[in-house]
């Protein structure tokens, strides 16, 4: 199916990797094809409601982390390799939805048998070695060296934490962004992974975080911020679980963040709804443990989803908090536009509901400049140990290095 759907000039593959998590919806969903678009223009919000209310239909697509800039008013001079449009939605042609034992097949126009038929006959490309060079844009000294400045910040009370992130790249780089997917997801399969291609800019995301979601009224959103090693032996890896969940950095971290999606969703849920549902829960995925937590609630009436990004976006978990501060200080010592790593990509139900990522543990790929990078990063708190927070973004990109060198 993949094979076919990468195809399109503009498709999107989003799989929950087949984890039984809370809040779980669908198996596989993906889209094909563009009946109408949407991206950035200088009235976005108000453009981005008109354009969800013409069309009551299924709508796939992606936020960049960036976008912060209309929502906070802020400015970003980096250069920015990749080039996905800071906002870009779609009403796709062909809609597939996918579990176990079916396959739906929804399209505006055609015969559903005629696409299932070329899906069936559609032959996957063969294996590919990447054999991909990989380089840091800042080295290890520099990076310790700005998280000691950060550290600094929040002595002086700037800000109380906040999570900075640094490139890994490769140029003049040819790759096959499916093979590159499905190595990624053999190997490191995640409950919000996507394979998103908008004309020549790929997204390879093996993400475990979701953003936010909206059924009804009721609205999530299930911040990850605690991270540790997954060992081999199961009484070491038992140990590592029980480590991360006693960690008074980790849970003071977590608990950051949790507050900072507290006061996001109360900006539009009913006064007394929002709730932390699970506080320092702690997941295994095949690279790492993570403490994820969620808070819900129920949304004011009228509320829509301009109001809803405006009031949460970007995310806190990859943001800090207070989050204005923390954008101006991301701005300072970061070096290129993190684009779409760190926004999100998801879909919107012909309800109006909806269920978005993190954008996270991603290659993003530019297949006309050959531009292809990754990044990584960590929350930093006064208490970090600057090394240890290195060594931690390490760990989350290994299986991305891995399938790349």
């Amino acid at each position: 199916m993949l094979s076919w759907l990468s195809r399109f000039n503009i498709c999107c593959f989003l799989d929950n990797q087949e984890y039984d998590l809370p809040h779980h919806t669908l198996e596989s969903i993906a889209a094909a094809g563009a009946k109408s678009i949407f991206d950035r223009s200088d009235n976005f919000f108000e453009e981005l409601n008109s354009f969800l209310e013409e069309f009551n239909d299924y709508i796939f697509g992606h936020f960049n982390y960036d976008l912060k800039n209309l929502v906070e008013d802020l400015t970003s001079l980096h250069p920015d390799p990749i080039g996905f449009p800071d906002a870009f939605l779609f009403v796709p042609e062909v809609v597939l939805k996918l579990n176990e034992n079916t396959l739906e097949i929804g399209i505006i126009s055609g015969d559903a048998q005629v696409i299932f038929n070329e899906i069936i006959a559609e032959q996957e490309s063969e294996e590919e070695h990447n054999l991909v060079s990989i380089q840091g844009r800042i080295s290890k000294e520099k990076y310790l060296e700005i998280v000691e400045k950060l550290r600094q910040h929040i002595l002086r009370g700037d800000c109380y934490e906040v999570n900075f992130c640094q490139e890994f790249y490769s140029e003049s780089c040819l790759i096959n962004p499916l093979n590159v997917f499905n190595q990624l997801t053999s190997i490191s399969p995640n409950p919000f992974s996507a394979f998103y291609k908008v004309h020549d800019k790929f997204l390879i995301c093996a993400s475990p975080e979701r953003y936010i979601q909206k059924k009804g009224q009721s609205i999530i959103s299930q911040p990850i911020k605690g991270t540790a090693k997954r060992q081999q032996n199961f009484e070491k890896d038992e140990a590592e679980k029980a480590k991360l969940r006693a960690s008074q950095k980790e849970r003071s971290e977590n608990v950051m963040v949790v507050d900072l999606v507290r006061n996001d969703l109360s900006k539009v849920c009913g006064e007394g709804t929002v709730k932390v549902d699970e506080l320092f829960g702690i997941y295994s995925f095949p690279q790492v443990h993570q403490m994820i937590s969620t808070v819900s609630g129920q949304l004011k009436n009228g509320v829509d989803l301009s109001q809803i990004l405006q009031a949460t976006f970007p995310m806190g978990s990859m943001t800090g908090a207070p989050k204005k501060k923390v954008l101006q200080l991301i701005e300072k010592y970061e070096t290129v536009k993190r684009g779409i790593f760190s926004g999100t990509v998801g879909y919107i139900t012909p309800d109006g509901d909806f269920d978005f990522n993190v954008v996270i543990r991603s290659l993003m790929y530019n297949a006309s400049t050959q531009y292809l990078n990754y990044l990584v990063g960590s929350a930093i708190t006064y208490y970090s140990n600057p090394n240890d927070e290195y060594e931690e973004c390490l760990l989350k990109a290994l299986a991305i290095k891995k399938i790349l060198e």
